[in-house]
């Protein structure tokens, strides 16, 4: 069940739609955790957001996502090859699925987006950043985020998340000074895009940064925190 528009919309995008919301950071800054958090905030007053995740959230895209992270063939990949497909994987997400649920006028919360590539392939991997946002213009078009959330950590709490994890993917096995122009590359992306981007502290307590996204986002947005019964379905 969706909820029915909100009359409250934003000067991004020529016709109303519901806000667009993505969420970055490094490996293990917990993001995952606070997209499944804000969804279940969302819900609880009646609104029901369509989540995805990068790469993947279509047939197509998860396909492409187990060659990058855990298939045997990706340990010879490119730079670029990596750079195409995870352009390839955002380009059918885009069109398959988050294009459509915002012209119904749904929420959409999104597990990385184009920023992730700027970071990942345009800095850390060192490939041409004009190339680069070039190749993200043409794949995500006029689907922008309106609010980003960045979630800060080091790297000795990353690190002692990972530990954590049974299964690591290729993403997660790079070398140290890897990580290090991922970090200082996404600190750049929140200074140049302070309006979109918000930068959060990583390493709290996960009810605390929870909160601390809830609250942005009710002020942004001007979310009504009473508990509704959604109005429309489809």
């Amino acid at each position: 069940m969706k909820m029915a528009r909100s009359t409250t919309r934003f000067l991004c995008r020529k016709i109303v739609m519901m806000p667009f919301i993505t969420f970055e950071g490094s490996e293990g800054c917990g993001k995952t955790t606070q997209v499944n958090r804000l969804a279940i905030h969302l819900e609880k007053i009646g609104f029901v957001p369509e989540v995805f995740r990068e790469p993947g959230g279509t047939p197509i895209g998860e396909a492409i996502r187990h060659l990058l992270q855990h298939a045997d063939e990706n340990h010879a990949m490119t730079p670029e090859a990596e750079l195409l497909l995870f352009e390839a994987s955002r380009s059918q997400l885009v069109q398959e699925k988050i294009q459509p649920a915002l012209k119904r006028g749904d929420w959409v919360i999104c597990d990385r987006f184009f920023d992730s590539t700027s970071v990942y392939q345009g800095a850390a991997r060192k490939l041409d950043p004009r190339l680069v946002e070039r190749l993200n213009s043409f794949v995500a078009g006029n689907c922008v985020p309106d609010l980003t959330f960045l979630l800060d950590v080091d790297r000795a709490t990353a690190r002692s998340r990972l530990s954590a994890r049974k299964i690591r993917d290729r993403m997660e096995e790079q070398p140290e000074d890897f990580y290090e122009r991922v970090r200082n590359a996404y600190h750049e992306l929140a200074r140049r895009n302070t309006e979109r981007v918000v930068l959060i502290d990583g390493s709290r307590q996960v009810d605390e940064i929870a909160t601390e996204i809830w609250r942005i986002v009710r002020q942004r947005f001007a979310v009504d925190s009473e508990i509704r019964t959604p109005r429309s379905t489809r």
